[in-house]
């Protein structure tokens, strides 16, 4: 049996979890997603601090701009200067169509940038075809967990 896909949402809305979580379960390959509800704690699980020392490192990650605490723009920005995690592949899922925030996210690294559909059939789509798309016919980087070890001094998400 292959080893799951690790695929990080980033999402504070619960609905918008649980569509994710069902529209990925008819994926062709095997995913594990788990969630963070804020941009601290997206930065604190891909760190591996406490309490997430043993959280895997995603393979993808899907991401909200609009957060709580951390923004989504905030999480990108330190996501893409770090020399291990700006490997990770991100998604930008979020509520906005301004042009200003599209252009900033690609300047900050993302890797595409998806608006979310008020409709929910529509959403559920747009979460296959990032499955389709990013899961199976994209050939993602494997980051192991031994290459991204928690750091030592830092105890600050930030």
């Amino acid at each position: 049996m292959s080893k799951p896909l690790e695929v990080l949402l980033v999402e504070d809305d619960e609905d918008d979890v649980l569509l994710t979580r069902e529209a990925l379960k008819d994926s062709k390959v095997i995913v594990s997603m788990a969630v963070a509800q804020d941009g601290e704690e997206a930065l604190k699980r891909l760190r591996r601090l406490p309490p997430f020392e043993a959280a895997p490192v995603p393979d993808l990650i899907l991401l909200d701009l609009n957060l709580p605490r951390v923004s989504g723009r905030e999480v990108l920005k330190e996501l893409k200067a770090d020399p291990v995690l700006k490997k990770i592949p991100v998604v930008v899922l979020t509520t906005s169509a301004a042009d200003t925030d599209v252009l900033r996210c690609y300047d900050l690294g993302a890797n595409c940038y998806i608006t979310k559909p008020v409709d929910f059939e529509q959403f559920q789509r747009i979460i296959k075809v990032i499955d389709e798309f990013w899961l199976t016919i994209v050939k993602l980087p494997r980051i192991e967990a031994q290459s991204r070890k928690p750091a030592k001094n830092n105890t600050s998400p930030r």
